[in-house]
């Protein structure tokens, strides 16, 4: 079962973040014969934090999930997942313990070498950044891990974690200082809102359309689905809907040619079922793992995905998405 909102565990105000709230929440006081005006910290537009800062939270998030890798217990990295990277990494370790309680006697650590940081500045609640690095599995992509807060006594969160092919990467538009610019859900300057891109992408996956160029994620996955519909014994059917609420809300880092780069998330619903005298085929004992009731003539699996994807600006006159990754992880399922 998937989460429309997380909330993180709390932690102690160090004194630094103590100061930096200080620092951050107080920004002028001017007296004025009228009166006195106040502008508050949360409307100033200000990194979302320090490189040394997202250095240490990504070197926590590591650890962390090495830790739960190796015993197969989401307890050890829940603290630092959240929204569809947490239920993904939730389900697959409550599947593994369920058939390795042991734990996992082949685990080998990730490793994340290669990180650039792309900090956004941007005004209010939540904070988030982009590390992206080379990883020591899936060698040939780029790994792409969103980290959010939403306040300074919380952890830093992976709420997405997706691959992409090196060079996929667009360049972002950064001030003299270095920082990026968060684009706003509702930007209209784009070929579609971030805000909306859930939605899109979900009708796009069930009726086709022009939105979104062709690629794995897009055109030969709808033919994947197509081919795999009807089969000897078999039908399989597709239910597609958007996440966008909480942690799973949108997020987008503006790009040098004035496009953006969007991680959003949506929610995949499969259902096979059996024809009379034939028998849904064994999905294996993780999906058995994460399965409720008895499978007789159907199983109805849930999958939470977070993609990310190139949006261009309209001013470019392009006008189709470009999808660059998806990691996609099944979080329960019902036989009946």
């Amino acid at each position: 079962m998937t989460r429309e909102t997380r909330v993180p565990s709390r932690r102690r105000l160090r004194r630094r973040e103590r100061a930096a709230l200080a620092t951050a929440s107080l920004t002028a006081l001017a007296l004025t014969a009228s009166g006195c005006v106040v502008v508050h910290g949360e409307r100033e537009v200000l990194p979302a934090t320090t490189r040394a800062e997202a250095a240490q939270a990504l070197t926590q998030f590591t650890t962390a999930y090495n830790k739960a890798d190796k015993a197969y217990d989401a307890s050890l990295d829940a603290d630092f997942t959240t929204g569809a990277f947490g239920d993904i990494d939730a389900a697959r370790l409550k599947a593994r313990h369920a058939n390795s309680p042991q734990g996992n006697s082949a685990h080998t650590p990730l490793v994340l070498s290669d990180v650039t940081y792309t900090i956004p500045k941007k005004a209010g609640w939540p904070r988030w950044f982009v590390a992206q690095a080379r990883g020591n599995r899936a060698e040939k992509l780029r790994w792409l891990l969103v980290f959010l807060r939403h306040d300074l006594d919380e952890p830093w969160q992976v709420a997405y974690l997706t691959l992409a092919k090196p060079g996929s990467v667009p360049r972002f538009k950064t001030d003299a200082d270095g920082f990026a610019e968060a684009v706003d859900a509702d930007a209209a300057d784009l070929a579609a809102t971030p805000a909306s891109l859930s939605r899109r992408y979900t009708t796009y996956l069930k009726s086709g359309g022009d939105g979104f160029a062709d690629g794995p994620h897009t055109s030969v996955w709808r033919a994947a689905r197509k081919k795999q519909a009807r089969r000897p014994g078999l039908a399989n059917q597709y239910i597609d809907t958007p996440l966008t609420r909480g942690d799973y809300a949108p997020l987008a880092l503006r790009t040098a040619d004035g496009g953006a780069l969007v991680f959003f998330t949506t929610r995949h619903y499969q259902k096979q079922t059996a024809a009379p005298g034939a028998s849904v085929p064994n999905p294996g004992p993780d999906v058995l793992a994460l399965t409720s009731g008895e499978i007789k003539q159907s199983l109805m699996m849930e999958f939470v995905s977070n993609e990310v994807a190139l949006d261009p600006a309209k001013s470019s006159g392009r006008s189709q998405v470009s999808v660059l990754g998806r990691t996609q992880g099944m979080t329960s399922a019902q036989g009946s």
